[in-house]
């Protein structure tokens, strides 16, 4: 996981989109649930780039950066002060953390960035933001599903988006053919830090589902 650019669209705004319909923009996911899986996206993205690692050694969990520009991306650059300033907490902390307003932080950068429609009222009722193009918007999920149609083993990145949407559970709901075993294949070649940063956001899932009952 070599030092190198946050490339656009990021991590969080692929899996943004695969965790929405794509002309509705209607969410598959609780939005507890769908700020979680994000909240690991954006320190996935970190962990790619060569940002951020993580220390494996049992009970510890620890987040650290090894690089603190995030080379002009707002949204990452506030995390990576986040994990700078307090090194001290353990990776499921930052994820609950940073899942407060990750939500609504990526559909700011979406909406800025013209991937998204702002928000809109229709009697007197709040409709969801929705894509500006919904080729584009579903895109990253047609990915997933034609890798797993084809039994082809896809990029890393997309191999850390299946992770992450498997544990946020909206794979059943929104991939064609969900094969738990394909899922598993994807995830196991990905670096330990990632695989324990995709177990960690399940972990994460779990507590928050527990928590509504």
């Amino acid at each position: 996981m070599a030092e190198g650019d946050l490339p656009s669209p990021s991590l969080a705004v692929d899996l943004f989109f695969v965790m929405h319909d794509n002309v509705t923009g209607r969410p598959r996911l609780h939005p507890r649930l769908a700020s979680l899986g994000l909240a690991g996206a954006v320190i996935g993205e970190l962990m790619l780039a060569g940002r951020v690692t993580l220390d494996l050694a049992p009970g510890r969990d620890r987040l650290y950066v090894t690089a603190r520009d995030a080379a002009g991306d707002p949204l990452a650059q506030s995390v990576l002060d986040h994990l700078v300033a307090e090194p001290h907490h353990p990776l499921i902390t930052w994820l609950h953390f940073f899942a407060r307003t990750i939500y609504a932080d990526v559909t700011a950068v979406m909406i800025a960035a013209k991937l998204l429609n702002p928000p809109s009222r229709h009697l007197l009722k709040q409709q969801p933001a929705t894509p500006v193009n919904t080729n584009t918007a579903a895109w990253p999920l047609a990915r997933l599903n034609l890798a797993a149609e084809r039994r082809t083993p896809p990029a890393v990145r997309d191999c850390v988006l299946i992770g992450l949407f498997v544990a946020t559970g909206g794979a059943e709901r929104a991939l064609r053919e969900h094969d738990p075993a394909f899922a598993a294949a994807a995830i196991a070649v990905l670096p330990a830090p990632l695989r324990r940063l995709i177990a960690q956001t399940e972990v994460a899932v779990g507590e928050a589902v527990i928590s509504r009952r």
